[in-house]
């Protein structure tokens, strides 16, 4: 009886099963019932004597100890003790996993740096080894250290760019046979171009390399290489080598880059902080210089930024199209103009009372082009910019990735705000400089770095050509620009016969706007922009004109 009764006590203190969940009983029958479905979790965790979840700022300590956690856990080779102390420890096993299995990473030494307040730096030296050969690998890295919301922990703020500064989040490292074979690019004249010899062309030669690497005749090496995921793959990010093991053997790809342009437009984005700048020839498309101040991604072919004023060469050509105004039309200016509960300014609340068009233009005058909004239908401009373009499309060519411009049909606010290269739209400058190339010759020819001969691929084509009169009158307002607006102290010297265009776009959060400046001179065209710049005409201008003045006397 005494052993029956026992065991009923015991199928009585058995934990209930509900609804495929365990109820653990503690302390009370009511309790772990109501703690499963999360009522009263606060009150349960204070009457068990939980701590409440800690927060505020992480101390010196807890950032030391979660770092050097991290950082020995890794070195060890214990890849799930280092995920544990992340804020995506999936992730980070995978990656860290593939480190070492993909990648081919041994002997890893993590040192530490000083410490910026959570911010933690750190270098590392290893061996990548593959198939009887080896070599180093040292490379610098950081990561933050954050306060796990859930639960008041330290934890590492997870990113692929913890383990290598060149992965974005999805991508992952392989050592073996290089996907494609090495190339050797050739400038226009026969010179190699070389990352040594111009240094912002290294995701230039990426694309060249992936592009035409299997079909240049090369044969491929071993390295380490980062493989893009899906998001860099939308991005048009490049796979990119980070160390060659073993060199394979380069085919030849030949571009149409100038080496004296291409020299001065590396020299002219070093005068100023975050510079891109292209150069193109007009009749025939090709790029003869490209170069960023700074040397990962390719702004000057895959930016995605604000135009700004630049866009109303595009606007304009609609509206000269469309008959709407001429360039000698007096057209004022006003101060202020409301569209859709919306009121837009000039620069400085600048205005023009009495004035032409081309007055408007000249002093990039905001509320001139925006006061045509109400006249238009909102797909007019995106019309324009493909048709007679070709930008927006997606189609572009050119022998290495690119972003070939944004226009979409906005309603509103944000159709007026698009006139004036705002609201949705979206360009680079290779796309700004085929924008004035196209001024320049009265009709689109798509940019490319490489001949479409070489590999018969098909390059994109505008569906209609503006006519001689909308040319004359685009070509009209611009050397009216360049002579006399807000172009003219960087054009000064320059043909009579050359035109340009000033940008200024403003970006949420930066103090100063994107400056951005296109023109035409010759058969040359050029476009450049300075992020976080000022003015385009301060900034873009002298960079796009030294370019333009150099080409005149080649």
């Amino acid at each position: 009886m005494g052993k029956r009764r026992r065991v009923a006590e015991r199928r009585k203190n058995r934990p209930a099963v509900i609804g495929g969940m365990i109820a653990v009983v503690v302390g009370g029958a009511g309790f772990g019932l109501y703690a499963l479905y999360g009522g009263g979790a606060a009150d349960a965790a204070s009457a068990a004597g939980h701590k409440p979840v800690k927060t505020g700022p992480l101390s010196a300590t807890e950032v030391q100890t979660t770092a050097r956690t991290f950082l020995s856990s890794w070195q060890q080779g214990k890849v799930t003790r280092a995920a544990a102390v992340t804020d995506d420890s999936k992730a980070c096993v995978r990656l860290l996993t593939g480190y070492a299995q993909d990648a081919h990473v041994k002997d890893v030494t993590l040192t530490e740096g000083t410490r910026s307040g959570d911010k933690v730096p750190f270098s590392v030296k290893a061996t990548v080894s593959y198939k009887g050969v080896s070599k180093p690998l040292s490379y610098d890295s950081a990561f933050t250290v954050i306060r796990r919301t859930s639960d008041g922990k330290p934890v590492v703020d997870w990113h692929a760019a913890v383990v290598h500064p060149d992965l974005s989040d999805g991508d992952t490292l392989v050592t073996g046979e290089s996907g494609t074979p090495p190339i050797k690019a050739l400038d226009r004249d026969g010179g190699e171009i070389t990352t040594a010899r111009y240094p912002s062309l290294g995701s230039v030669l990426d694309g060249l390399r992936e592009k035409f690497g299997k079909k240049a005749g090369g044969k491929a090496g071993v390295e380490l290489r980062v493989v893009r995921g899906t998001a860099s793959e939308k991005a048009k990010l490049s796979d990119k080598t980070l160390l060659e093991l073993s060199k394979g053997t380069p085919g030849t790809v030949k571009t149409t880059l100038s080496p004296t342009l291409q020299a001065a437009a590396e020299k002219q984005v070093t005068t100023q902080k975050n510079a891109s700048v292209v150069m193109m020839r007009p009749s025939t498309g090709e790029v003869l210089a490209v170069a960023n101040s700074g040397h990962g991604f390719n702004v000057a072919f895959q930016g995605s930024l604000a135009p700004g004023s630049t866009m109303k060469i595009i606007t304009s050509t609609m509206l000269f199209e469309k008959g709407l105004i001429t360039p000698d039309a007096s057209h004022p200016c006003p101060k202020t103009y409301k569209l859709a509960g919306w009121t837009f300014h000039n620069d400085d609340d600048s205005e023009i009372k009495k004035g032409s068009f081309k007055l408007s233009f000249g002093a990039s005058c905001n509320n001139a082009f925006i006061d045509f909004a109400p006249k238009l239908s909102n797909s007019d401009l995106t019309t324009e910019a493909q048709q007679v373009y070709g930008l927006g499309m997606n189609n572009w060519a050119i022998g290495v990735p690119t972003f070939d411009g944004s226009v979409p049909v906005q309603s509103g606010a944000q159709m007026g705000a698009s006139l004036i290269g705002q609201g949705g739209v979206r360009m680079n400058p290779l796309n700004m400089a085929s924008v004035s190339a196209t001024v320049d010759t009265g009709s689109f020819h798509q940019p490319y770095l490489v001949a479409p001969s070489v590999d018969n691929r098909t390059i994109a084509k505008a569906s209609r050509t503006m006519s001689s009169k909308t040319q004359s009158q685009l070509k009209e307002v611009m050397q009216y620009t360049a002579a006399y607006g807000t172009a003219a102290k960087a054009m000064s010297g320059l043909s009579s016969s050359c035109g340009a265009k000033t940008g200024s776009a403003e970006v949420d959060s930066q103090k100063k706007p994107n400056g951005w400046f296109t023109a035409y001179c010759g058969d040359f065209a050029a476009a450049g922009v300075v992020q976080a710049g000022g003015h385009g005409g301060d900034t873009a201008g002298p960079i796009v004109a030294a370019l333009l003045k150099l080409g005149s006397s080649l």
